[in-house]
């Protein structure tokens, strides 16, 4: 998808400046960027030399499977835009204004020491680029190591199940999202720009031009690893600076103001403002955060399985044909209501995908996907997940999440005896353990054993896959397969816990504490939270003054 290039006379608009926006063009999915041109002078009724064109977003209409069509929403720059409005009267067609993202002002206080920002996933990231723009030179504190390195030790623990409990595939630079497939779409609303600002500034960075206006637009692990130590060369030469290894084990206060971190249980640093963007999975910061008189509050989110078919049966079921080159590998969504009440869905559905062994606790299994940019193993995975709520957890208080977490990575961690455990659709359904499988061979990074995967579950959320699983087969054929394989524990799907921030101040009950991006509560997944970091760094800045 998505091999029109953005083209013809890509000049800078300026602030506030005008253009003809036109949507619902549809076209093959085999068309050349000439056939896109030669539709937009048609529907415009003007030369192709008198125009140039920015496409913004591009979708695929596959209802026909076979009469596929990309449809697009292009604006136009022309000098000639009142007298086309003037002639051309269709619904499609309207004049827009392009909004430039602006980032505020530095405020007034001072700062005397360069803003700690907690975390270098896409939430810590995005916030430190922004700062050190501005000019406030933030230091970053990574628990975990540089992309490259991080890499390495991932790949060992899949090959050798060696664990390190701070660099896996949850910590280190680029946060848990490096280890996915990267997907960059979001159904935040964003009036403000910055869901755009993130996609500009990931292809500055090195990511394919087209993620700005696909529909669902994915980086890849392998793209991914790139994209953020360009980012990180970028801060550092803004004045920015980082340190890998560096966990946060503690904060102090004084009269409900920051005054100090401590890094690893030595060393202390003098600190005024300290962004946490922690990440889902950093549960040791959570406790710490609790202790400290943090205000956290326990949030909903969902657990469930990873299960896999062969990517050629879903290309079928949803483009009529087993393989597209211009459309590569299938992707679904599905959701349905269980007769108890709860939500099943499909989650970080992995087209072409590997299932990946996700753990950062010691005897804890937990699951996820990922792809690579070329999408091109032979099956699909999908997280297929249940809906939970702090009345499903074994504890009150704000780490009761946390608790139901482990309590399910433990179980799975047993089921599969430090293996991922997988186990055939059919065998689930029968309330039996899987010997062998049969057609669906896993494509999972790290040893797997077949086993019993639903006896990690209590028996209502067992039930709701189940129920799940038999529903989506209805919608999309042969996904109720009998030798469809699920593995577990997905349970890392979101935070389980909220860290509190004030509406207008972004700061917690101390001042100087800024919680931000998945990790606190307030975003889910990659360019969410890369949007709130941008959100805290604002907020930063209106603040305080720079250096």
């Amino acid at each position: 998808m998505g091999m029109v290039k953005r083209c013809c006379g890509r000049a800078q608009q300026r602030k506030g400046e005008f253009m003809i926006r036109i949507t619902q063009l549809k076209l093959p999915v085999g068309h050349t960027p000439e056939q896109l041109k030669k539709k937009i002078a048609k529907t415009l009724k003007c030369a192709e030399d008198t125009f140039s064109y920015e496409i913004v977003r591009q979708s695929l209409d596959a209802r026909h499977k076979d009469d596929k069509k990309f449809v697009y929403t292009v604006d136009v720059k022309t000098a000639a835009e009142q007298k086309i409005l003037r002639r051309v009267h269709n619904n499609n067609i309207m004049l827009t204004q392009k909004k430039e993202y602006t980032f505020p002002s530095p405020g007034e206080e001072e700062l005397k020491y360069p803003p700690v920002i907690v975390g270098s996933g896409p939430a810590g990231i995005f916030c430190a680029w922004y700062l050190a723009r501005a000019g406030y030179r933030p230091l970053v504190l990574e628990r975990g190591e540089e992309a490259h390195i991080r890499q390495k030790t991932v790949e060992n623990f899949w090959k050798n199940g060696i664990l390190d409990p701070d660099s896996n595939v949850q910590f280190g630079e680029g946060g848990a999202g490096t280890f996915s497939d990267g997907k960059l779409n979001t159904l935040v609303k964003d009036p403000s720009g910055r869901n755009h600002e993130v996609l500009k500034r990931f292809v500055q960075a090195g990511a394919p031009s087209e993620i700005i206006y696909q529909q669902k637009p994915h980086l890849g692990t392998d793209v991914l690893v790139g994209v953020v130590e360009t980012l990180r060369h970028e801060i550092e030469e803004m004045g920015g600076e980082f340190q890998f290894r560096s966990k946060v084990t503690d904060l102090f206060f004084e009269n409900s103001q920051l005054k100090e971190i401590e890094i690893n249980g030595e060393k202390r640093i003098p600190a005024q403002v300290c962004v946490l963007a922690v990440g889902h999975s950093a549960r040791d910061s959570f406790s710490m955060f609790e202790k400290k008189g943090i205000y956290m509050e326990p949030k909903s989110f969902a657990v469930g399985v990873r299960m896999e078919h062969p990517q050629s049966m879903i290309n079928l079921a949803l483009y009529g044909e087993e393989e597209n080159e211009k459309l590569g590998a299938a992707a679904y969504k599905v959701t349905h209501t269980c007769e108890n009440g709860r939500g099943v869905y499909s989650f970080c559905m992995c087209p072409g995908g590997y299932v990946v062994n996700a753990s950062s606790e010691p005897e804890m299994l937990a699951v996820n996907g990922m792809s690579y940019q070329a999408r091109d193993s032979r099956n699909a995975n999908s997280a297929l997940i249940v809906s939970v709520t702090p009345a499903d957890f074994p504890e009150e208080g704000p780490l009761g999440g946390v608790a139901f977490q482990r309590s399910l990575e433990r179980a799975a961690w047993k089921a599969g005896n430090g293996k991922v455990p997988v186990q055939l659709f059919e065998d689930y359904q029968n309330h039996k353990p899987s010997t062998r499988l049969k057609d669906v061979e896993p494509c999972i990074k790290g040893d797997c054993v077949p086993g019993d995967v639903r006896s990690i579950f209590p028996k209502e959320i067992g039930d709701s896959i189940e129920e799940g699983v038999l529903a989506f087969g209805k919608k999309i054929k042969g996904f109720d397969r009998p030798d469809a394989v699920l593995s577990g524990v997905e349970s890392r799907t979101s935070s389980p816990v909220r860290i509190v921030r004030d509406k207008d101040s972004l700061e917690a009950n101390y001042e100087g504490i800024y919680p931000c991006g998945e990790g606190a509560g307030y975003a889910g997944g990659i360019t969410s939270a890369a949007m709130d970091g941008i959100k805290v760094a604002e907020a930063v800045s209106k603040k305080f003054r720079n250096f």
